[in-house]
């Protein structure tokens, strides 16, 4: 029972924000990943990695210990461990531990520290905006549901661009050294269609240049396509009311302070805990 309930109150330490000690943790945690994030911008430039980077990395692994006991600590409290684990906070907050450890077999893998960034997310919770974060969900199911019409809109595209590329090789592959093969010429009509333009390969013929007028006019209108799916989703999208508690299951955010059931594992939500 004793371990129980230290389980819940660590919980509400660890994934809650509605009290002191959860607010000051986040606080603390936050502080933590911002000098995290410092120091591998800092250890970029030169002329700080020659002079600092003894201090650089002994900071950088007490952050990265920091952050293991933390994340053992978030998988000891919750109760669906696999939910957490496989949740996006859970990825990312294990993803913020793995480069520090990497770097000891692959040079150079310190630097994907900068993942960290991502666990600032949680600043909406601690500052009570929690609005943001129900907008930011509402962002995310519509790009979710929208899925399969733009996986049939890229594909669409990606068959288009090897047509024009194809025919573009037929009428510059044997004038132009730039556009000497089929996959070049895909390439060119992805940067052209997408309306980029980085200029390396150009067209010299008179017929060349006016496909490629025809291509990046075609792009202005390929590229509200995927914009007005997603604005179709995003409309049909109810705001939700957002708690600013933690499920004790998965530890993810609860939608609805009224809600009886976690949504995203099941859990039973008691009711004077909300």
């Amino acid at each position: 029972m004793k371990n129980q309930n230290f389980k819940e109150e660590l919980h509400e330490i660890i994934f809650e924000s509605n009290t002191k000690a959860g607010k000051a943790f986040d606080i603390v945690l936050l502080i933590f990943i911002v000098l995290s994030v410092a120091l591998v911008l800092l250890d970029s430039v030169a002329s700080f990695h020659q002079h600092y980077i003894r201090y650089i990395r002994i900071a950088e692994w007490i952050i990265t210990i920091a952050f293991t006991i933390e994340y053992v600590l978030r998988l000891y409290c919750v109760r669906n461990k696999l939910k957490y684990i496989t949740s996006f906070f859970g990825i990312v907050d294990l993803l913020s531990i793995l480069p520090t450890y990497l770097s000891l077999f692959i040079v150079g893998t310190h630097y994907l520290i900068v993942i960290r960034a991502l666990r600032l997310l949680r600043i909406f919770r601690i500052l009570k905006l929690t609005e943001y974060l129900s907008e930011g969900s509402t962002i995310l199911s519509a790009v979710q549901r929208s899925f399969p019409k733009i996986f049939v809109f890229m594909f669409f595209v990606t068959i288009l661009v090897i047509i024009l590329g194809s025919v573009m090789y037929v009428v510059e592959g044997s004038v132009n050294p730039s556009m000497n093969n089929i996959p070049r010429c895909i390439y060119w009509a992805i940067v052209t269609l997408t309306t980029v333009g980085y200029g390396d390969i150009t067209p010299i013929t008179y017929l060349g240049q006016f496909i490629s007028m025809i291509i990046m006019l075609l792009g202005y209108a390929i590229i509200a396509v995927p914009t007005g799916i997603i604005s179709a989703e995003f409309s049909r999208n109810s705001k939700k009311k957002i708690s600013g508690l933690a499920c004790p299951g998965c530890g993810k955010d609860i939608d609805d302070r009224d809600s009886n059931y976690c949504k995203n594992c099941g859990t039973h939500l008691e009711r004077e805990n909300l």
